[in-house]
């Protein structure tokens, strides 16, 4: 039986997944999201994905950009995956958040962070699921790894 959107999600949400912040820039535009869709896609080439909504609140920005980064959140960072789920607008969306310096789009403390560039975008129902070529892969401080399960965040 394949049940509607609400059933789907209903289900999904019984399914862990990792939580990270996706942060893209364009046009002058900064934003931050929490996704729990990213996904290793091949080892050689390093290439990743993630899909996003189209109605998301960062969509226009990484639609336009040609890279993004992802900071992989630990154990101690549900703070940070709660502030990045809400729609806050772009300047306030910053305040007191803690960036590496060498790279402003990859939040600090993280378990490792990504940086990669768009190589195709596949629209898929609400959905545009992007696929990209790492160009910066790092282990970070961050101890754990912080997965969402039943609509919270649990710490591994």
């Amino acid at each position: 039986m394949i049940g509607d959107g609400d059933a789907q999600r209903a289900l999904f949400r019984r399914w862990p997944a990792g939580v990270s912040v996706v942060v893209a820039e364009s046009g002058g535009r900064k934003a931050g999201l929490t996704v729990s869709s990213l996904v290793s896609v091949s080892l050689t080439p390093p290439l990743v994905s993630i899909s996003l909504g189209r109605t998301a609140s960062l969509f226009e920005v990484l639609d336009a950009a040609d890279d993004w980064c992802v900071s992989i959140l630990g154990r101690d960072q549900e703070g940070l995956a709660q502030h990045f789920a809400r729609s806050v607008p772009p300047i306030v969306q910053w305040d007191g958040i803690a960036v590496r310096a060498d790279e402003p789009r990859l939040l600090e403390g993280a378990v490792g962070w990504i940086r990669a560039r768009t190589l195709d975008r596949h629209p898929a129902g609400d959905h545009v699921i992007y696929v990209a070529a790492i160009e910066l892969l790092e282990p970070g401080p961050g101890q754990g790894g912080l997965i969402y399960v039943d609509r919270r965040y649990v710490a591994l």
